[in-house]
């Protein structure tokens, strides 16, 4: 018998379901669970009722033991590079890049280069202002964070972004690690370029890889969660992979789709 997460308590949705496909079920507090042997189409239920369902994956959460996350456009709300652009006057044509390179229609590392490239001489004040007026962690990050530290679960995010970003976020939210890539600063100004070491797809699966061996965790004991083409390879390694409002390659491979919900949803998945 298979279990059905409806991550929400509309008692009305899942009466309707329960009428269709006549399943058992059960009620928690933020969620509710259907138990079939029924192969029920998942996508139908999101699209009709805008609502995150999700088959329960058959994994021991209580041996989860890491939390890796991308940062932009999963643990916050923008993409960084695009809001620095902004102040460049160039944040369309930033954007169009990023978006491609999200989809998997470039090579991540060239298109990154590009973009920097077109921040060449924007002062670095322009940073703090992205991350103190622009920058918000997701719906729900803030409590799954502190949901995963009651279980002691190590927290980290990892980024094709900057580090200026991930390593204030991580400090902020008080995850255990964090990676990105450096950008250069000559003369309080940016230097248009990032120093070698690019987080790319493989960089981030080399990341989990590292942390599992740091603290001696199997891979199926990670769950990880990313929106981007750039994600596939740490999600595929992953024990647990979550797609977060992401691209539509990304959410055909993953484990778990949050599309409608908040990253706490993910909460929802450890109730016994």
């Amino acid at each position: 018998m298979k279990t059905i997460i409806q991550h929400s308590t509309d008692a009305q949705i899942s009466t309707q379901i329960t009428d269709i496909y006549h399943c058992k079920i059960k009620y928690y507090d933020t969620h509710i669970r259907f138990y079939t042997d029924q192969q029920i189409d998942l996508d139908v239920l999101r699209q009709t009722h805008s609502t995150d369902f999700n088959y329960l994956p058959t994994l021991d959460f209580s041996q989860i033991k890491l939390f890796v996350s991308d940062m932009d456009s999963t643990l916050i709300n923008i993409e960084c590079i695009d809001e620095i652009a902004d102040f460049a006057n160039i944040k369309p044509q930033v954007a169009a890049i990023t978006e491609r390179a999200m989809q998997g229609e470039l090579d991540f590392k060239t298109s990154l280069i590009e973009r920097v490239a077109l921040l060449k001489g924007l002062d670095i004040d322009v940073l703090n202002k992205v991350y103190a007026d622009r920058l918000r962690v997701n719906e729900g990050g803030r409590e799954l964070v502190r949901f995963l530290k009651t279980k002691s679960i190590k927290t980290s995010v990892v980024s094709g972004g900057f580090t200026f970003f991930t390593n204030r976020l991580a400090k902020d939210l008080g995850l255990d690690h964090s990676r990105g890539c450096v950008l250069n600063i000559e003369n309080n100004q940016l230097a248009g370029t990032v120093q070698e070491d690019i987080i790319d797809a493989h960089a981030k699966a080399e990341f989990v890889r590292e942390l599992c061996n740091e603290y001696s965790i199997e891979l199926n004991q990670v769950i990880v969660v990313g929106d981007g083409a750039n994600d596939l390879e740490m999600m595929k390694i992953a024990g647990l992979s979550v797609a977060y409002h992401a691209k539509p390659s990304v959410l055909a491979q993953a484990n778990i789709v949050i599309s409608f919900g908040g990253l706490d949803k993910i909460i929802d998945l450890f109730d016994e």
